[in-house]
């Protein structure tokens, strides 16, 4: 990190109850406390880094952080007028350390850019500043958010297991309450798989529907801004700054008529227990409050997608390592030298039958999803595995990243071990606003029924 949090203990205090549990708050939460006066973005700013000091030595969800620059904008935020402050001012955000930030090193997890600071930001973060964000600090990731050895980042439910990957601090932060909302990215399950493990919301919206400049690339067919918070409200305040917006208003009205597709896709084999029973338990509470649910099976042609996306994914990393193999072969894992070696044995036909066959199942996928309110289907073989050398198995989430369809993970359940578990709601392309009121109420009925509470340490 940054600053030492230890540095700030003389400061980081307050004698009124409310403002020291503020980080408790979402995002929506504290914004609406900012705006009423109830509290300075300074005050709350101080309540995360006490959080972030109570915790960070057991989570480690930070690839860099300086509690003296979070005060020093907290501060510029506070000295905004009223009438010229953004519609995010005070929101606090963190920032997956593969996001380039002008004021803060992109380090990818890689010593070839150790220490390395960007001239400029990247595309989404200069939406969020210019909305008035106040960036926390960047979260850790693995080696540019591609391989799947864990970095140093712990399950905050249990340290003993990965929070999973590549977007761990983020996913971890906001499980631990030490930040409300976080970015991350998605390539395969990047995104989802760490909110699922971690017990709290995220979308995955619509490939390319916000800009990807500034990011780190592995393949650029599938990498996605996704987005973290403890709320759909939360993901819904991004939404609007990021200009999400779908063609036609959404007609869902509410669970109770509303017709959902449970899928629980060509890669069911690798479904543990845990996501077996959270798949039945959600089906009932969803048939409870009202709800069609239709057990759907793809068509034959979707079988492939695991392969096809493992692929593609592959052969662009072919294109996307070739800078840091040339520069720093030996400090390159393995793993990914061997993307630009010879691409895992990756054909130039091979690559492009994958390429068509993922193209020309995307719009089949938006004729099925388009016929339900969603789709509902697992977001990760079981509860975060034990040990975090490995982040765990994207293979539920890689199925979506292929199609590029919009995915929210859905936090309720729980596996034996009382981990968390969510599940996926997905919905055709470019309809990531109707999936988010979907989310709403799907939401409040897995949070309240499914069976697992969050209970920070």
């Amino acid at each position: 990190m940054g600053s030492s949090l230890s540095s700030q203990s003389g400061r980081l205090s307050s004698s009124r109850p409310d403002i020291a549990e503020a980080y408790r708050l979402t995002a929506s939460e504290a914004m609406a406390k900012i705006r009423r006066g109830d509290m300075t973005v300074e005050e709350y700013a101080q309540s995360l880094l006490l959080r972030i000091r109570k915790r960070d030595d057991v989570v480690k969800a930070w690839a860099y952080l300086d509690p003296d620059y979070v005060i020093k904008q907290a501060r510029a935020l506070d000295k905004i007028p009223e009438d010229k402050r953004g519609p995010l001012h005070g929101v606090v955000i963190a920032v997956k350390d593969v996001i380039y930030t002008k004021d803060m090193p992109t380090q990818h997890n890689s010593p070839i850019y150790r220490d390395d600071h960007p001239a400029i930001d990247s595309n989404a973060v200069a939406v969020l500043r210019e909305a008035g964000a106040l960036l926390l600090g960047k979260t850790t990731t693995t080696e540019f958010a591609a391989t799947l050895t864990g970095p140093a980042t712990t399950n905050p439910h249990d340290s003993s297991r990965t929070p999973g990957g590549s977007s761990s601090g983020s996913g971890a932060a906001v499980g631990d309450l030490q930040a409300p909302v976080a970015l991350g990215t998605q390539t395969g399950g990047s995104t989802i798989r760490p909110a699922s493990f971690n017990g709290v919301y995220a979308l995955k919206p619509t490939w390319n529907s916000i800009s990807r400049e500034g990011l780190k690339i592995y393949a650029l067919i599938f990498d996605t801004l996704g987005m973290y918070a403890r709320s759909i409200d939360d993901l819904v305040l991004l939404a609007d700054v990021f200009d999400l917006q779908d063609d036609d208003e959404s007609d869902f009205a509410g669970l109770r008529g509303a017709k959902f597709a449970v899928c629980q896709t060509m890669a069911w084999e690798f479904a543990g227990p845990g996501t077996r029973e959270a798949l039945d338990k959600a089906v009932t509470l969803l048939r409870g409050a009202g709800a069609t649910v239709e057990e759907l099976r793809l068509p034959s042609e979707f079988d492939d997608l695991p392969e096809l996306h493992e692929t593609a994914l592959f052969a662009e990393g072919r294109v996307n390592f070739l800078a840091a193999h040339r520069v720093g072969k030996e400090k390159l894992s393995p793993f990914l030298a061997d993307h630009v070696v010879n691409s895992h044995g990756i054909s130039r036909k091979q690559q492009l039958q994958a390429f068509d066959a993922m193209a020309a199942l995307r719009p089949k996928i938006d004729d099925i999803a388009g016929q339900y309110a969603a789709i509902l289907a697992p977001s990760v073989p079981d509860e975060a595995p034990e040990g975090i050398q490995s982040t765990g198995n994207a293979i539920f989430c890689a199925i979506w990243s292929a199609l590029h369809t919009p995915v929210v993970n859905i936090p309720g359940f729980q596996g034996a071990n009382g981990m968390p578990i969510g599940l996926s709601l997905i919905a055709p392309r470019y309809r990531d606003r109707h999936l988010l009121k979907v989310s709403k109420a799907v939401g409040e009925l897995f949070e309240a029924e499914g069976g697992w509470k969050r209970v920070p340490k």
